[in-house]
């Protein structure tokens, strides 16, 4: 169910606010949508003034940037193994920023935000 983020119809006391204006579709925010490991699936959003912004509902692909070689490639995501943010991500295979996860080629930390920038992207640990 969406959440309001307009004005409160009660005063502090507890009494009514004589409504001024009513709802505007913009005061509604959207319900969670949390990137999980699988089968590519992205979500486009339209935005106030028709800006448009991409989440990432599932991916199984992390583009992985070397410090060493400063070069980029493609890795398969396999598990989560670790998130400062919330341990209960790590076993539902969570992607958020600053999740470290298992890939192809070692583990990377992500620095992108999945689910506002609409790409996963990480730096290969050591």
């Amino acid at each position: 169910m969406a959440q309001w983020h307009g004005i409160s119809r009660r005063k502090p006391s507890g009494g009514r606010k004589v409504r001024a204006r009513g709802k505007r579709s913009t005061e509604i925010s959207t319900e969670k949508q949390l990137a999980l490991i699988g089968e590519s699936k992205k979500k486009i959003y339209r935005r106030t003034g028709g800006n448009t912004l991409v989440r990432v509902l599932a991916a199984d692909k992390v583009s992985i940037n070397d410090p060493k070689t400063g070069k980029t490639t493609l890795g398969t995501i396999e598990n989560v193994v670790e998130n400062e943010s919330d341990p209960n991500y790590v076993r539902r295979n969570v992607l958020v920023k600053g999740a470290i996860i298992e890939t192809d080629k070692g583990r990377v930390k992500i620095t992108s935000r999945p689910g506002k920038d609409g790409v996963i992207n990480g730096v290969l640990l050591e």
